[in-house]
């Protein structure tokens, strides 16, 4: 019988495996361009979506993806099941695995989707959890290879709070492929250092660089790539008042990104706040590939998808 394999985690696979997944969804996207449809890999499989937070990108990319997959996906929002209110995130797995071939949820808490995988027959997917973001990682890089014509012997650079489910994923996903990870943080929102552990075995294995530093210019000089995500993530509105007078001076600035490498790109998961983490003149500007890293969603999970029904 064939293994359940899951995306929870960024390390739920192996250097190969990220590296299958990322030319599968680049041969898919390229399929899609010039054939103008793609093959009918999952036909007539089913997705349930489960959100328990809103999005723009993850919704469309899954739902789409899946339709031009030959399947079909499922929306089930935070007042149709309750997560954990009127049912547990184990039986809830159980009970749609039972109907559904896959499973992706978007929750607040990372124990609630590993609750929800343990109970679950079929792979289940994180579309963003407090801990980590995988989904996007995996169309961030694909976007870098896209536009540096490689995904390895680079440096990443991240600014703004680090103890955030992008960086994480990214941090981890860097460290497999062997790249340097720069994230500039202020005192009190460094990453979660059992992460940073985690990562740093792998570093020491992959010959990968880990620098956390409350310096901005540090992080950036020289760096290919350049990220930031929202200064108030969604679930810590209460703190806005107090975020908004620390991290001004991680903004991604022109003058910021001249420290970079000259063909440095500027990423952002989106949504993005123009004045607050990134300059509007940046994020407008001709080295921001956030839109085409957005669109990436879309190939990027759908490649994800057939790998791990494949």
């Amino acid at each position: 019988m064939k293994k359940i394999r899951h995306c929870l985690r960024i390390t739920d696979f192996t250097v190969q495996e990220l590296e299958t997944i990322l030319k599968l969804s680049a041969k898919l996207k390229k399929e899609l361009k010039t054939k103008g449809r793609n093959k009918p890999l999952l036909k007539d499989k089913t997705l349930a979506m489960i959100f328990e937070k809103p999005s723009l990108r993850t919704r469309i990319s899954f739902e789409i993806g899946l339709t031009q997959l030959g399947g079909h996906a499922i929306y089930l929002g935070p007042s149709d099941i309750q997560m954990g209110a009127r049912e547990t995130a184990h039986d809830i797995g159980v009970v749609t695995s039972s109907m559904a071939d896959m499973i992706m949820a978007r929750t607040f808490k990372h124990s609630t989707i590993e609750e929800l995988a343990q109970g679950s027959g079929v792979p289940v997917i994180n579309g963003l959890s407090d801990l980590e973001h995988p989904c996007q990682i995996l169309a961030d890089y694909q976007t870098i290879w896209e536009k540096l014509k490689t995904y390895k012997g680079i440096t990443v650079s991240y600014f703004g709070d680090g103890n955030n489910n992008v960086t994480h994923s990214l941090l981890l996903m860097s460290v497999l492929l062997g790249n340097e990870f720069r994230c500039a943080s202020p005192q009190g929102f460094f990453m979660n250092p059992k992460v940073v552990a985690e990562a740093q075995a792998i570093a020491n294995k992959t010959k990968a660089k880990i620098v956390q530093t409350t310096d901005p210019k540090t992080a950036a000089k020289g760096a290919q790539v350049i990220v930031t995500d929202t200064w108030v993530s969604m679930g810590l509105e209460s703190e806005k008042a107090k975020r908004l007078k620390i991290f001004p001076t991680y903004q991604v600035t022109e003058k910021l990104m001249k420290l970079a490498d000259k063909r440095a790109i500027f990423m952002h998961c989106l949504p993005a706040y123009r004045g607050k983490e990134v300059a509007a003149a940046v994020i407008d500007g001709p080295q921001s590939v956030v839109f085409p890293e957005a669109a990436n969603r879309l190939h990027s999970q759908k490649g994800l998808m057939v790998f791990l029904y494949a």
